[in-house]
């Protein structure tokens, strides 16, 4: 949510509270920051605000130290030394009767967080230290593993009992995007307890895996047992609207379940084209890599409503079990990212399988429109909702089509946005996905050539292997006209 200042001077009337605290910070961070962060990560949740003092006077933030201030916030709190287990929190700045406020929304953790290896809880509008309580740190983990069900511990299940070569894939990719990351160099029981997927029960003091490490790492017949509704239904239903004209339902772990929607959109959905600056992208993987992942990560597993995706024409409509936060349709600008499943999330985020809590939505909203012509509509309550508009086949050209009435085909587009700066056929065929030479010579380059679209850098010699294409001033107006994607 990206705070207005008219919110924060409510905010500031309100006073301080057990869900609002304020913190001078003019020029570096108050010691105690973290302990209100820590408790509300374990309470309910709150709303912290730099630059405002305990009276409610707005003192701002030094504009030098403002940066600083956010970069030292944002370490620290994914520093497990100060704040374990480590979490994700962003910071928005806002101008305040002309002054620099941040705003920080700390979310209700499903853990029991300690900083500095305190353990603090919120208490009215202060933070209280409850480690050596036993009588209050004890209910704190009990509750935790009532409201939120992904922390369920099944002793039954030992680390051992898991799929290990699923374990070794998710170490196979965070091995992509970081080398040295921890897990690389953990065996699986001291993987799945990092990432918190192997715990405590509270109750029985007994050790086993939760459901949300059973969900991810599972067999088929361990998910069963643990959660006998968990199903992903996938439908297409544009011919048979009554039934289906395609089906995939699905009963597996939520990294098979994960790669099986995707799948499944790919298969039926089209992809037209949009370029970013001089690069391509998928609008269509852009926005369903967060619909899927919103699927299986803010799904209520101890409910016994099946998930379900449903393409129709002209629209997708997703369905999940949720525990929610309110009720209605969201607004992206005022609307506070709740994690449903904070376990879960973290790991879809260390396996880059998703985006940091809110961005995701945001990716949504950006790319929504441009992909089928209207907003993304999400819609909280018992079941959370998200209908999202598509495009459909029969609007986008095959690639081979040329020379015909509608224009360029997409690969002859493709070809001009690239050749906005001078590329080689090798450069355009890798950028295309094509392997014949002759024939993207003759169905892409050959008719760009001869409309005037398209010009060899050598043109006396146009077999030279030093040749370049570059697009001339008409083909500029066909890329002026598209905007990544009309007229595509």
């Amino acid at each position: 949510m990206k705070a207005s200042e008219h919110r924060i001077q409510t905010l500031i009337a309100q006073g301080e509270g057990i869900s609002l605290e304020f913190k001078t910070c003019r020029d570096q961070l108050n010691r105690d920051v973290y302990e209100t962060v820590c408790a509300f990560l374990n309470r309910h949740g709150g709303i912290l605000l730099l630059g405002v003092n305990d009276a409610g006077k707005i003192t701002g933030i030094a504009p030098e130290a403002l940066e600083h201030i956010r970069k030292d916030f944002v370490t620290a709190v994914n520093n497990p030394q100060k704040l374990s287990p480590p979490t994700y929190l962003s910071l928005d700045a806002v101008m305040v009767n002309g002054k620099n406020v941040l705003v920080v929304h700390v979310p209700e953790s499903s853990q029991v967080h300690r900083c500095n290896g305190r353990i603090y809880d919120r208490n009215e509008d202060g933070d209280f230290d409850i480690t050596d309580s036993t009588s209050q740190v004890a209910p704190l983990y009990l509750r935790k593993q009532t409201s939120f069900s992904e922390n369920r511990v099944y002793a039954h299940i030992q680390p051992g009992d898991l799929r290990a070569d699923l374990i070794e894939r998710c170490r196979r990719y965070v091995r992509i995007n970081r080398k040295n990351h921890p897990w690389t160099d953990m065996d699986d029981e001291q993987l799945l307890k990092s990432a918190q997927l192997a715990q405590i029960d509270p109750e029985t003091r007994k050790s086993g895996v939760t459901l949300a490490g059973v969900m991810l790492f599972g067999t088929d017949a361990q998910i069963l047992q643990v959660c006998p509704p968990h199903r992903t239904d996938c439908i297409l239903r544009k011919v048979d609207v009554d039934r289906y004209d395609d089906r995939d339902l699905i009963r597996t772990n939520l990294l098979d379940s994960y790669d099986r929607i995707l799948a499944f959109i790919q298969k039926h959905l089209p992809d037209p084209f949009h370029l970013e600056g001089m690069e391509r992208r998928s609008l269509r993987d852009a926005i369903f890599r967060e619909v899927a992942s919103n699927i299986l990560i803010h799904r209520e597993y101890a409910g016994g409503v099946p998930a379900r995706l449903i393409i129709e024409r002209g629209k997708v409509t997703t369905y999940n079990a949720n525990r929610p936060h309110g009720f209605g349709l969201l607004d992206p600008e005022t609307s506070v990212p709740y994690p449903k499943n904070p376990v879960l999330g973290a790991f879809f985020r260390e396996i880059d399988r998703a985006d940091e809590l809110g961005s995701g939505m945001r990716k949504m909203m950006l790319y929504g429109k441009k992909y089928g012509g209207a907003d993304p509509r999400l819609m909280e309550g018992d079941v959370f909702r998200m209908i999202i508009s598509v495009p459909e086949f029969d609007s986008v050209p095959s690639r081979d089509q040329v020379g015909t009435k509608s224009g360029p085909s997409r690969d002859q587009v493709e070809v001009l946005h690239m050749c906005m700066q001078e590329k080689t056929i090798t450069e355009l065929m890798r950028f295309a996905g094509r392997s014949s030479r002759t024939k993207f010579r003759d169905q892409v380059l050959k008719p760009l050539l001869e409309s005037g679209r398209l010009e060899m850098t050598i043109p006396d010699k146009p077999t030279s292997s030093r040749q370049k294409y570059r697009t001339t001033a008409e083909g500029g107006k066909i890329v002026a006209g598209t905007g990544g994607m009309a007229g595509v």
